[in-house]
C-alpha cells in the first residue's frame, strides 16, 4: 500500500511571478515559494492553471519549476503540472520535472481537439513513462479542458502503477465520491474548487489543490483543522465567508489571478507582478472589490485562527 500522507492537506497552486516586462522572474518564483514555507502549507502544485501554463512555454515552465524546488525541495511536497498539448513536449517537462526530484507529475487531457478515450489514456500513460519514478496525478478539469474524466477512463488509468490518484476541479461533488470509490485507500482525490472544500473533504477528498489558497492560506488550514477535528458547523462558517472572498474576487474586471497578485501586494507585501496576456489585469475600476477581499481576508483570520 503507497504512503499518501505526504499529499494530504493543503497544498495551494503556484502564481506565475513575472518581472516589469512580463517575463518569468526566478527571485519573485523563489520570494513566493519561501512565502508558502513561512506559511505552513503541505504542498504546492506548481505550472498548473493558476501558473498561466498555457500561455507559457516549455522553458519558461522549467525556470519556474527549477526555481521552486531550488527552495522547497524536501520542505515541501511538489506537484508539477506538465501537461502541454503536444506529447511531444509534455514528456520532455516530464523527465525534466522527475530529474529534479518532484513527488509527482500531473497532467490534464489534451484540449481543443475532442480525442477519443483511448487516445486520452496513451497521451497520459506516455507522459507517465517519461517520469517511470514518478507518483502521477490525473487532472480533471472538464469546465475549461472540456474532456471529463469518466469512470471508465479513469478505470483504465488505474492500471498504471504510477496513478495515484485525481485532481478533480468538476462542480459536482459526487465525482469525488466516485473517483474515491474506484481508486480504494491506495489512492487520492483532491478537491479542486475551493468554494466546496468542506464538501469535498466530506464527500471523500484526502486533500485539496486550489486557486485561491494562495492569498489565504491560513483560512484554508484552519478549514482543513477544523474538518479534521469534527467541527463541522465552524468548517461551513468559514467555508462560507470564504466563499465571500472568492466571490469579490471573481467579479472583477480583471482576470481573478491578477486580483489574487494585488491581493498578494496589499496583505503580504509580495510583489510578482501582473497576468499574461491574453489574461487581462485588474483595472481602476476593481481597487474597491481588491480591498474589500484583502480587508476581508485579514478580519477573518482574526476571527477565525486559533
Amino acid at each position: 500500500m503507497k504512503n499518501l500522507t505526504k499529499y494530504e492537506g493543503i497544498i495551494p497552486a503556484f502564481y506565475a511571478c513575472y518581472d516589469e516586462k512580463g517575463e518569468i522572474s526566478p527571485q519573485r518564483v523563489r520570494k513566493l515559494t519561501q512565502y508558502f514555507i513561512d506559511k505552513k502549507v503541505k504542498g504546492l502544485y506548481v505550472n498548473g492553471s493558476s501558473g498561466e501554463c498555457i500561455y507559457q512555454s516549455v522553458e519558461d515552465r522549467k525556470i519556474v519549476l527549477e526555481n521552486v524546488m531550488e527552495v522547497a525541495k524536501d520542505k515541501l511536497t511538489i506537484i508539477a503540472h506538465v501537461a502541454c498539448n503536444s506529447t511531444k513536449d509534455s514528456t520532455v517537462l516530464a523527465k525534466h520535472a522527475e530529474s529534479l526530484g518532484v513527488d509527482a507529475i500531473a497532467a490534464i487531457p489534451p484540449i481543443y481537439f475532442r480525442l477519443p478515450e483511448y487516445s486520452i489514456s496513451k497521451y497520459w500513460n506516455n507522459i507517465s513513462d517519461a517520469a517511470p519514478n514518478t507518483d502521477f496525478i490525473i487532472y480533471n478539469i472538464p469546465q475549461l479542458a472540456g474532456v471529463s474524466l469518466t469512470p471508465k477512463l479513469y478505470s483504465e488509468m488505474l492500471k498504471n502503477k504510477n496513478i495515484i490518484g485525481v485532481k478533480n476541479s468538476s462542480m459536482a461533488v459526487q465525482d469525488i465520491q466516485i473517483f474515491s470509490a474506484l481508486g480504494g485507500k491506495d489512492h487520492i482525490v483532491f478537491n479542486g474548487p475551493d468554494e466546496q472544500f468542506l464538501g469535498g473533504r466530506l464527500m471523500g477528498a484526502r486533500a485539496g489543490i486550489g486557486g485561491t489558497y494562495a492569498v489565504m492560506p491560513e483560512l484554508f488550514l484552519q478549514l482543513n483543522q477544523f474538518i479534521e477535528d469534527r467541527e463541522i458547523d465552524l468548517a461551513k462558517e468559514l467555508q462560507y465567508v470564504i466563499n465571500d472572498i472568492i466571490a469579490l474576487m471573481v467579479s472583477c474586471y480583471g482576470n481573478m489571478y491578477s486580483v489574487a497578485k494585488e491581493i498578494l501586494r496589499i496583505n503580504e507585501e509580495m510583489d510578482i507582478g501582473s497576468v499574461r496576456a491574453p489574461l487581462t489585469p485588474f483595472i481602476e475600476s476593481d481597487f474597491e472589490s481588491i480591498r474589500r477581499a484583502a480587508s476581508l481576508i485579514q478580519l477573518t483570520k482574526e476571527k477565525f485562527i486559533k
